[in-house]
């Protein structure tokens, strides 16, 4: 999640610039220069390293590189020879990418029934992996291993899914209609190194597979097909010749895509195995888009066309009830704001500042929470830029925190006031030196001709402080604090039945006393009731809303 950054706005295309080469000189010894420019220059290395290939690359798979077979077993000899990878390290990594692949583009709420068809090789090994992990990503698997090995590595994949419980299928046991038991098929059964015509009974799965593809005419719902490295019943190199293999929903290529790819249309197709070394990728000129962040996968070729208002999430969350909840609403903030930090959540204190000026017209934009107490929430910024125009027009704001993997929002709304000089001073030098450096030369929602006006300026005053006297905050930056007056806390629920539960200040005799007002609203129907409440003067009253 982006915050309200130090960079200013620019009439200059944003692909002029490549933040890797950015002061690569001045940031690194001469001794590694030699090494990384190599790195960088190599057109082999360079797609790992740029942010506008992997955009290109994700909407043309003909920018990724394609390996023949002869090209994919000298690199697995390679990885597994004189590079010291052992077959369980490649299998295991190699399953944890189908496995996160087929998470990435169906959700087990939706997805949940999954049947892993392994083969007797290595392919039906990284099935085996996938199923152990999809098992712990929430999904329910099903294992079909027809041919089952007696090597080690095998048996102790097998003993590792059956400790789970995950139940083993034998054909015979499999139902005729795979439809109605399950939501998605690996097709784990033959890898690149296969050759000849499958026997049984692959032959049979394999067109048992062909026939869920009737069900499209019949609009009957189908399972998806997920394929590990190459579609059972292609050729590592030529495709479906004959049209005799299975058609794939989804494709997860393995270290790098074989040429039969090429001829893959099904709308998911995965890059997994991130453990390709640069002495691999130089020697065969790969052209490999970069892996995001920490994931084990990367979509290659165009996202599918998708109806975005059949796009929705069931959430699933555990009740939020008025009972449990905090009297005190900043209380109850800091112990959702912990939950979020447990969860390991990125960047749990970023939020949502929307501010309105005297035209009328909101905006907003993400800034980081840098404290919060009894007297409200504190982000800092440039007191020139637009948000602190609009607040300095209409001293109001609202503050909207979303903690996806908790299904969990947080609105705060209240007046504005600027932080003490002091409390500036004190967390401006409290920052990285280079943070304190870009906030002297980033002239927010300003105009300049490019960013190397900043890099200029930022490389001026980089030398003007490298002896380390103290740099001054100036005067255009310091912080705001939002005073709440309403929070609202909402917790998503199946259905659309989602908890909210709102504080607003309490008043007695018609002023403020300080205390909230707790409403529980809840999206159901169109009336509302009130619970209990004590004559006597409480803290907190409790309403019952549904509407």
């Amino acid at each position: 999640m982006l915050a309200s950054g130090t960079v200013a706005h620019s009439r200059l295309p944003l692909q002029h610039f490549s933040s890797n080469q950015i002061h690569l000189q001045s940031l690194l010894s001469s001794r590694l220069q030699p090494v990384l420019l190599l790195l960088f220059s190599a057109p082999a290395i360079r797609a790992f390293c740029s942010k506008s290939d992997a955009m290109s690359s994700a909407q043309n798979s003909d920018s990724v590189s394609h390996l023949t077979q002869r090209e994919a077993a000298e690199i697995d000899e390679t990885l597994m020879g004189p590079l010291g990878f052992s077959v369980d390290q490649l299998m295991e990594l190699a399953g944890l990418s189908v496995a996160t692949s087929i998470a990435e583009a169906y959700k087990a709420s939706e997805y949940d029934r999954v049947l892993a068809i392994c083969g007797p090789g290595n392919n039906g090994g990284d099935g085996l992996v996938a199923a152990r992990q999809l098992y712990h990503f929430g999904y329910k698997p099903f294992v079909c291993y027809p041919k089952r090995t007696q090597k080690p590595l095998y048996t102790g994949l097998v003993t590792q899914l059956e400790s789970l419980s995950i139940p083993f299928l034998s054909v015979e046991d499999l139902p005729l209609d795979f439809s109605k038991d399950f939501d998605i098929i690996v097709d784990a059964m033959f890898g690149f190194s296969f050759h000849g015509t499958p026997r049984p009974p692959f032959d049979d799965l394999i067109k048992r597979l062909l026939c869920l593809h009737g069900y499209d005419q019949t609009r009957q719902k189908r399972p998806v097909i997920v394929s590990v490295d190459i579609p059972s019943g292609w050729h590592v190199e030529e495709g479906d010749i004959g049209d005799e293999g299975i058609k794939p929903d989804m494709l997860v290529s393995l270290t790098a895509p074989k040429l039969c790819a090429k001829k893959f249309s099904g709308p998911h197709h995965f890059l997994g195995g991130r453990f390709v070394p640069p002495v691999i990728a130089h020697k065969y000129k790969l052209r490999l888009p970069p892996y995001p962040g920490t994931s084990m996968c990367v979509r290659i070729g165009k996202a599918p066309s998708v109806d975005i208002s059949a796009l929705r999430e069931n959430y699933i969350s555990p009740e939020f009830l008025e009972e449990q909840v905090e009297s005190d609403p900043i209380n109850q903030f800091r112990k959702w704001f912990d939950d979020a930090i447990a969860a390991g959540l990125r960047e749990p204190n970023a939020m949502a500042l929307s501010t309105v000026g005297k035209d009328g017209k909101p905006s907003s934009r993400m800034v980081l929470l840098k404290g919060v107490d009894r007297d409200g929430f504190v982000w800092y910024t440039n007191y020139e830029s637009r948000k602190a125009c609009e607040l300095c027009e209409n001293p109001h704001a609202s503050l909207l925190f979303y903690w996806d993997g908790l299904n969990r929002q947080v609105r705060v709304e209240g007046s504005v006031e600027k932080v003490s000089d002091e409390e500036s001073e004190q967390y401006f030098h409290s920052r990285p030196r280079g943070s304190q450096i870009g906030a002297i030369v980033s002239k927010q929602s300003s105009v300049i001709p490019g960013r190397h006006v900043l890099y200029q300026q930022y490389k001026e005053l980089e030398e003007k402080f490298s002896d380390w006297s103290l740099i001054p905050k100036p005067e255009f930056w310091g912080g705001y604090r939002l005073k709440p007056e309403l929070f609202e806390f909402w917790q998503g629920q199946t259905s659309r039945l989602h908890d909210r539960l709102q504080y607003s200040p309490q008043e007695i005799n018609g002023k403020r006393d300080g205390n909230f007002l707790v409403l529980l609203k809840k999206v159901l129907l169109c009336w509302k009731c009130e619970a209990s409440i004590n004559k006597t003067p409480q803290p907190i009253k409790r309403v019952l809303m549904m509407i």
